[in-house]
């Protein structure tokens, strides 16, 4: 089937939890779009992380944005010309946001050097997902996975990305960013809730913050 959306890249954001990346698998699978889908369980530092976050934050950090980089540039070096649509289930200056938030100040002013060097030439994506649920959703849903290294996240911790989220959010004036809250719609489980999901993507947005709830 031919990918319907006006967008050649199309990222995907929101909390731990929020179903990013099912969403792309599902959108991949139904429309044979290219996917590019973060490699965060092979990150040695992570388990350490939850437990010793101000002992772990910089190699933990250190190690998601080389990933990402090394994926990014694999991906847009080599296009896939038989899929006109790439799907992912982040953008790359989730780094920098995740990284303000887990460093101490002189790590991620060396942190935030290195990140602008590699985030040079990368491409924005054509059109901004985040994908919102209320925090007892985003809790509900990282318990339902069953990550033995997720069971320490804490519901500060959660409320402090989503605030970073929202801040950057807000500054992004150049592509179109749409927040859809979800709420706990279950995309998988509902056609109906997917269905409502393509038809926001098919839409054309314009640059700039935008908000979308769907409705049951």
């Amino acid at each position: 089937m031919q990918c319907p959306f006006p967008y050649s890249f199309i990222a995907f954001e929101g909390n731990i939890g929020a179903g990013k990346t099912t969403l792309c698998e599902r959108l991949a699978h139904t429309y044979g779009c290219a996917l590019v889908l973060e490699q965060f369980t092979d990150n040695p530092f992570l388990p350490r992380f939850y437990e010793q976050p101000e002992r772990y934050g910089f190699p933990v950090e250190l190690f998601f944005m080389t990933e990402r980089h090394k994926q990014l540039q694999e991906h847009f070096s080599s296009p896939d010309l038989f899929r006109s649509c790439t799907l992912a289930d982040y953008v790359f200056l989730k780094t920098l946001l995740f990284a303000n938030k887990n460093l101490q100040k002189d790590e991620f002013r060396l942190f935030q050097r290195l990140f602008h060097v590699l985030n040079a030439g990368f491409p924005k994506p054509d059109l901004l997902v985040y994908l919102h649920r209320p925090l007892e959703v985003l809790l509900h849903q990282i318990q339902k996975r069953g990550r033995d290294m997720e069971y320490a996240i804490q519901p500060d911790y959660l409320l402090g990305l989503q605030s970073a989220y929202f801040e950057f959010l807000k500054t992004e004036t150049e592509i179109p960013v749409l927040i859809l809250d979800l709420g706990d719609l279950d995309f998988q489980q509902n056609e109906d809730v997917f269905n409502q999901i393509v038809h926001v993507l098919v839409e054309k947005h314009a640059s700039g913050l935008q908000f979308r709830s769907l409705t049951m």
